[in-house]
């Protein structure tokens, strides 16, 4: 499993370089900016989103995601445990602004169904909103404080396919921290998933 898994790695897209703009990893957006918008997004659950709509939550965590990536279905568990932890206080919204027919709505809501998933499942045809955040990979996460400023961005954590192995919980810990008024420690991290392919 392990080597299969490194094979797998070796096919993925690892988002970030030296050509960085803003932030080490993004080319857009940077620790501390405010969180781009979006306007209404058709959700899985038939009705439309906006970021606005979870004013009142803590913080929000927006990972943009897809349906067939494999690392994206690795971690499907890992954020539905998190979004059932925390969902009285942290509002969590997957985007998907994959326009390949495996990942439009139609199928996302049959995934959501299949999978059960507990968290918000938003399909953004236009691209828009991946391209506002600097999304590259499938998943990337975006931890959003109470003004909704960026507090973190890049990867779950440090372990994609053993997460019993995982030594960093980077959203989990910038959740935590966000939720006690404090900075995170670790701001960005490399993005590790499937590239997104904007048209």
């Amino acid at each position: 499993m392990r080597g299969a898994a490194l094979a797998l790695l070796g096919i993925l897209f690892f988002a970030g370089s030296a050509q960085a703009g803003k932030a080490k990893f993004n080319r857009v957006v940077n620790v501390g900016d405010k969180a781009p918008v979006w306007s209404e997004l058709p959700g899985v659950d038939g009705k439309a989103h906006t970021l606005d709509e979870y004013r009142d939550a803590k913080a929000v965590v927006i990972v943009f995601t897809c349906n067939r990536c494999p690392v994206a279905k690795q971690y499907e568990e890992r954020v539905a445990a998190f979004t059932k932890k925390y969902e009285k206080r942290v509002q969590v919204v997957a985007i998907s602004v994959s326009r390949n027919g495996a990942d439009r709505l139609e199928q996302m809501k049959a995934r959501a169904a299949d999978k059960k998933l507990p968290f918000a499942y938003l399909y953004d045809e236009s691209q828009q909103s991946g391209r506002a955040y600097g999304a590259t990979a499938t998943p990337h996460f975006f931890v959003l404080d109470g003004e909704r400023k960026i507090a973190y961005m890049g990867a779950f954590d440090d372990n994609t396919f053993e997460p019993e192995h995982a030594e960093k919980h980077y959203v989990i810990d910038a959740v935590e921290a966000v939720l006690e008024g404090r900075e995170p420690k670790v701001k960005e991290s490399l993005q590790r998933g499937c590239a997104i392919e904007y048209e």
